[in-house]
């Protein structure tokens, strides 16, 4: 468990973006359903899911994290699940449905604003996340937060190294680096492997790719049920 004691030099706190900060995977699983609903003839709703998994993993490498990504993986299932018979009215309910993403409300996640409030001018703040750069900042721009970060990091992924050298930009050391993340495979293991501070607080669902299946201890890690207690943690 994260002690307090551990963290009298703390400088800078990250948040992750896509719920954390704001909804995101709610949206991809309303489009994925839809997705599935506008396949359904060629294989079945739960075929058509793994079928999609596995290529949009595969293009990671290609097409980095975002909703760009996920319409080109969408259209490269629906091309594979067809066999290359997919009609062109299909590929074009697609791209409207990964517009219709992009232009998805931002929802605020309860205590986010009221936790920012706390946190301005006793730390740095900064966003570190992962996704296309032009939609990561213009979510930001909309959520109506970005006054609260000194920084804003879209990563195109979150490694150790990413870590290493975004902490190597900001003139810290690990251990003065604080991340509050959903993804405990993204924002809570590679932070705690380099000597920095962690905090998990889950969000109702969560993409496969970011799932892990063992449990994590660490003396530099607190998970939390809601970010509202991150401020007690911290003291505040």
């Amino acid at each position: 468990m994260l002690d307090k004691s551990k963290i009298p030099n703390l400088k800078v706190i990250a948040f992750d973006a896509d719920d954390t900060l704001f909804i995101n995977e709610t949206y991809f699983d309303e489009t994925e359903k839809k997705f599935c609903g506008l396949m359904e003839d060629y294989l079945s709703h739960q075929g058509i899911s793994k079928e999609l998994f596995k290529i949009e993993i595969d293009n990671l490498k290609l097409y980095g994290y975002g909703i760009k990504g996920y319409i080109l993986s969408m259209i490269e299932a629906a091309m594979n699940i067809s066999n290359n018979t997919i009609p062109v009215e299909v590929i074009e309910k697609i791209i409207r449905y990964g517009k219709e993403l992009l232009e998805k409300p931002i929802v605020l996640l309860d205590g986010v604003e009221e936790t920012l409030e706390s946190l301005y001018g006793r730390y740095k703040l900064i966003v570190a996340t992962k996704g296309d750069l032009l939609d990561q900042r213009r979510k930001l721009h909309n959520s109506g937060l970005g006054h609260y970060f000194h920084h804003i990091e879209v990563m195109s992924d979150k490694q150790e190294v990413d870590y290493l050298d975004l902490i190597k930009r900001l003139e810290i050391k690990p251990e003065e680096f604080f991340m509050i993340g959903n993804s405990l495979k993204s924002d809570v293991l590679p932070v705690l492997a380099i000597g920095g501070h962690a905090v998990h607080i889950p969000f109702h669902t969560t993409w496969a790719h970011e799932k892990i299946d063992h449990k994590v201890e660490h003396k530099n890690f607190k998970a939390l049920n809601t970010i509202t207690e991150v401020l007690p943690l911290l003291e505040l």
